[in-house]
């Protein structure tokens, strides 16, 4: 059997820790049973809940030292400091082989080990760029939905955390078993695309002398970074430089983001077809639409709309 020991502390997130679980601790009838699973906490007794109730932790930090995986289901606040024993725990664990996995914010828990530097993570999108900037020698990942590099695992937003786990269970005993799990939680065995689909479009901003706000109310026109610059009566190239230094992106790209952006609007908000939304927005055709819709968004059009249409 394979010992999952989830570490908690106050205040837990009821949530990310019933994803860990929904797949790793619940018997279910005429599913093999390959786990045990364990919470711990560093004192003994009652934790706060997130749901405004504590629920009676017996285990101690010791129990960390024979899990083959070791799960961080959250880790609030996120400024809060590893302790010593916390600390040691985490590192002895690793040293011994176990596999360390983190939900959602439980990634800053894990990144105040050092295990993550140099390598790959993620977080919820909205802690994305504090992650990396509180941990630089981390590359962030804001969009991915969890990244897995065998000793450590870090996953997004805490119903991400649901498909690390799952993944998880893919790795150790199988697709066919991780989607028996998944059919019992009513849940896909693995969701296409990234964080970026979740995340609301940035808001409109009126910089760059109110650039930016002239070019949305026109992104059902052919547009060009020409085009731009000339509102502003300057070159291309002075566009370009003002474009990074005050929004670190290019005038191209930018654009062609908005464009991406305003189609989600439409997709969520009416019943456009494709084809006329890609007008509307400047991609000139459906063809186009979808495969600058999946670069940036990592899923289609379609899809997007079925998960996301507001009645």
């Amino acid at each position: 059997m394979h010992r999952v020991v989830a570490l908690v502390r106050p205040v837990q997130s009821t949530f990310e820790l019933g994803c860990a679980v929904e797949v790793f601790g619940t018997r279910r009838a005429g599913v093999p049973q390959h786990y045990e699973f364990e919470v711990c906490t560093e004192t003994p007794g009652p934790v706060p809940t997130t749901a405004g109730y504590a629920m009676f932790v017996p285990h101690d930090l010791s129990a960390l030292a024979s899990a083959d995986t070791v799960l961080v289901p959250g880790w609030t606040p996120v400024e809060a400091p590893l302790s010593d024993p916390v600390h040691r725990a985490l590192l002895q664990a690793h040293a011994h082989g176990a596999r360390l996995v983190t939900i959602c914010s439980g990634v800053f828990a894990l990144a105040r080990t050092g295990l993550l530097d140099g390598r790959s993570a993620t977080t919820h999108w909205l802690r994305a760029a504090q992650l990396q900037r509180e941990f630089p020698h981390i590359r962030v990942q804001p969009d991915r939905l969890f990244v897995d590099h065998g000793d450590v695992a870090t996953s997004a937003g805490a119903g991400a955390g649901i498909d690390l786990c799952l993944h998880l269970v893919r790795v150790d005993h199988g697709a066919a078993h991780a989607a028996l799990i998944a059919r019992h939680m009513v849940m896909p065995p693995h969701r296409d695309g990234g964080q970026v689909q979740y995340a609301p479009p940035p808001p409109s901003t009126d910089a760059l002398d109110g650039l930016l706000e002239w070019a949305d109310a026109r992104l059902d026109t052919p547009l060009t970074v020409t085009d731009l610059a000339a509102h502003l009566n300057i070159s291309p190239r002075t566009l370009a430089r003002r474009f990074a230094d005050e929004l670190g992106t290019s005038p191209g790209a930018w654009l062609l983001r908005r464009r991406v952006d305003e189609a989600r609007t439409l997709l969520e908000e009416t019943d456009l077809p494709v084809e006329a939304i890609a007008t509307r927005v400047g991609l000139t055709s459906a063809v186009n639409l979808r495969r600058r819709f999946r670069a940036r968004v990592g899923t289609t059009p379609g899809a997007y709309r079925r998960a996301f249409r507001v009645s």
